[in-house]
């Protein structure tokens, strides 16, 4: 956390346009906040990769429920910068680190199951340098105000995540990163042949010649 309030997390970092269009149950492709090209630019690395299931994908996008006890629910004024932090209710929320931080209950989990990461090298929304975290976008300019680094960090979410897992193999868990280069988001709609034969592995089953 870089404030007490958390300042920059949950539903208030969602971009209303983009919201208000998931509620029109707009198709097109008119600018950086249709549905369409938020799946094409951030859920997969390479749209192609969507092929004829863009479509299906797009209708499963617009099934999102909207609104303050769904997608991304309520947000509350923050003295700090950006000037929201999470509210209480709402999907964005429940996974704002106000309500939510898994990392101690993860590692101290009696029984530790294995565990496999599989993640694209090229995914924009959990990255290092993430589109989708507003002290970034404040870093690249394009949330203004920003107050600098030392006050607000953009948020290594790999890093973190790794920092996370190697406690739990400290612990006596462990893990195994699986990075797919020029892979983004959705490495289930990407690479689905490699993602498959992952969980495969993990469950013990050989994967299919």
């Amino acid at each position: 956390p870089t404030t007490p309030d958390f300042a920059g997390t949950g539903a208030g970092g969602a971009n209303p346009d983009f919201v208000a269009r998931l509620a029109a149950g707009d198709r097109g492709a008119d600018g950086p906040t249709s549905p369409r090209n938020v799946l094409r630019a951030a859920y997969v690395a390479d749209p192609a990769s969507l092929g004829e299931d863009e479509d299906l994908l797009l209708e499963s996008m617009l099934t999102t429920a909207t609104g303050d006890d769904n997608y991304p629910g309520t947000a509350v004024a923050s003295a700090h910068w950006p000037g929201t932090a999470a509210g209480r209710r709402g999907v964005l929320n429940s996974l704002a680190p106000a309500h939510f931080r898994l990392a101690d209950e993860l590692v101290a989990v009696p029984v530790k199951p294995p565990v496999t990461w599989v993640r694209g090298e090229a995914d924009v929304i959990v990255s290092d340098t993430s589109l989708f975290d507003l002290a970034y976008l404040g870093q690249l300019g394009v949330v203004p105000g920003w107050p600098g680094a030392q006050q607000c960090p953009p948020q290594p979410m790999v890093g973190q995540t790794r920092a996370v897992l190697d406690r739990y193999a400290a612990a006596g868990g462990t893990y195994r990163e699986v990075a797919l280069p020029g892979c983004g988001h959705s490495p289930h709609l990407e690479r689905p042949a490699e993602f498959v034969a992952e969980l495969l592995a993990l469950a013990g089953v050989a994967a299919p010649a």
